[in-house]
């Protein structure tokens, strides 16, 4: 039950920034369209596709460290035995956790301390500006937890690709699967 959630909630997650991805491309299509072929235009489409794609970073920084897409350099640290790996990847993840600990804190005094009890709308949306912004309160949050999730891994379970994964021979087994032929004997595309 509770991996069908963890599914349904990876799905969304991705569902949304797929969204996000897509009303960013249409508001800014449609400003061209508008601009270009009509002369004319929204003000608000330029902070709408501001925040739309601050939403989609700050959330993409959760989602990377989720899917390990994010850029590892390990040359040095694949050096040594798996005991200090798993002790390296947990001194890179205490860095992240601290990083994310002081923009969570930095981003809610921001968000709900300032911008929240002086009551700031957004210039050209006129929406209250703390909605916006409260991605960032989201996404640190979100990236703290995926990195408890990552540090449990590498301090329980003792694994040492939770943290260094291994870009190289991944290409390669990518590689590999898409050179496979097909049922019809031609190379899979």
């Amino acid at each position: 039950m509770m991996r069908r959630l963890i599914g349904l909630l990876h799905r969304f997650e991705e569902g949304f920034l797929a969204f996000l991805l897509a009303a960013m491309a249409i508001v800014t299509f449609s400003q061209v369209v508008a601009r270009y072929v009509f002369n004319t235009g929204a003000i608000w489409a330029l902070e709408l596709t501001t925040f739309l794609f601050a939403w989609l970073v700050i959330l993409g920084i959760s989602y990377g460290i989720r899917v390990r897409a994010h850029i590892g350099v390990d040359a040095f640290v694949k050096l040594f035995r798996a005991p200090v790996q798993r002790f390296l990847g947990l001194l890179a993840i205490a860095a992240g956790l601290l990083y994310a600990g002081l923009m969570l804190v930095g981003s809610w005094e921001q968000t709900f301390g300032i911008i929240f009890e002086f009551d700031i709308e957004s210039e050209d949306l006129k929406v209250p500006l703390w909605m916006p912004l409260s991605v960032l309160v989201i996404g640190f949050a979100l990236m703290i937890t995926r990195l408890l999730v990552i540090a449990w891994r590498v301090a329980v379970l003792k694994e040492t690709d939770a943290v260094l994964g291994d870009e190289g021979r991944e290409a390669i087994e990518q590689f590999a699967e898409s050179d496979v032929p097909d049922k019809a004997g031609e190379r899979a595309e």
